[in-house]
């Protein structure tokens, strides 16, 4: 009996400003141990640098390659511009600085069926490419940088709320009319919540892994940073019963440090007790983080884990009302979801 084909694979992938990145995150995709057939579809926001002419140069080298403009440079306008321009079954998100592991798209594919999940994700394997990423790197993959994050640290297999990236069943994307787009940040755990409110299913498997090249600066990194803090306070007023103790961290521990300046400054020294413990802290739990890693990089992990912190927290404190007014005033309902299996 032939053996049955493996469902045919929309690859979409926003990208701005990617140029060091972009033509090895491609060959990751298109050298992917895959029998099915496959696409690859590159929503282009306003870059500044060469994204543009080695996107076009990717499109010249393979017919599997195409663009899709995305005027706005939006996260989720340029995903859903590609979903519109793509055509299979089985759509897979990947980001333009991160790189696939041989096997993950056969191995998502036999999860969706396994699980019968909408969408299914992994980790997000930071590595870096110098002592200052690397130590970015160690941050983001310990449990002092990012708290219990499965799709940081590690995990069981399991239902989750959302995933990293994720490779999602297409009638379930369209079924949820695709991203929101007033999500700049966090559109991934909108969309997924609107998937499980509906009745799908987000599944996490420690199997999937994606490389992902952490910010190449301590200011890149701050942004990164602060935009998430500030859209997760998004999400928290969206979908009140969305916070927890994680989440609530990163502010607290700004509170803190800066009235532990004030009262130290104004009233006591008493007051430095609180930053200093912080730094002894975040100085500790780098120790095991760093691990293996080069001395330059060892001692830049606490420089990555503070701004993190102090970046996501004051982000979090910081994010407007009105921003999250805005977002709600967008809030799509969620549809049932279809429970066909991939064919």
């Amino acid at each position: 009996m032939p053996q049955q084909q493996p469902p045919a694979v929309s690859v979409i992938m926003p990208v701005l400003n990617e140029e060091r990145h972009l033509r090895n995150s491609v060959r990751h995709i298109l050298e992917q141990e895959y029998a099915g057939e496959m696409e690859v579809v590159i929503a282009l926001g306003p870059s500044t640098d060469r994204t543009d002419e080695i996107a076009a140069e990717l499109v010249a080298e393979d017919p599997r390659v195409h663009t899709v403009p995305n005027p706005t440079g939006r996260t989720p306008a340029a995903l859903n511009a590609a979903i519109k321009a793509s055509r299979h079954p089985v759509v897979v998100r990947v980001d333009g600085h991160g790189m696939l592991s041989p096997d993950y798209i056969a191995t998502a594919v036999r999860l969706l069926e396994e699980t019968g999940a909408a969408n299914v994700g992994g980790i997000m394997h930071a590595e870096g490419e110098n002592a200052w990423e690397d130590a970015v790197a160690a941050a983001m993959t310990a449990k002092i940088g990012v708290g219990n994050a499965a799709f940081h640290t590690g995990g069981a297999a399991g239902p989750a709320d959302t995933v990293y990236l994720g490779v999602f069943r297409r009638d379930a994307l369209e079924q949820q009319g695709g991203y929101n787009e007033e999500f700049i940040r966090a559109q991934d755990w909108e969309l997924n919540f609107r998937i499980r409110e509906a009745g799908g299913q987000i599944w996490f498997s420690p199997e999937l892994r994606v490389q992902y090249r952490p910010r190449p600066s301590i200011k890149a990194l701050a942004k990164q940073y602060k935009d998430y803090g500030k859209w997760r306070h998004v999400v928290a007023r969206y979908h009140a019963g969305s916070i927890n103790l994680r989440y609530l961290a990163p502010p607290a521990a700004v509170c803190a440090i800066a009235a532990g300046l004030v009262v130290g400054a104004a009233v006591t020294p008493w007051g430095f007790v609180v930053p200093a413990g912080y730094l002894a802290a975040i100085t500790a739990g780098s120790l095991p983080a760093g691990k293996g890693l080069s001395l330059k990089a060892r001692v830049q992990i606490p420089v990555a884990l503070a701004t993190m912190h102090m970046s996501w927290g004051l982000g979090f404190l910081t994010s407007p009302r009105s921003l999250a007014e805005r977002v709600i005033a967008s809030r799509r309902p969620s549809v049932p979801a279809p429970t066909a299996d991939v064919e």
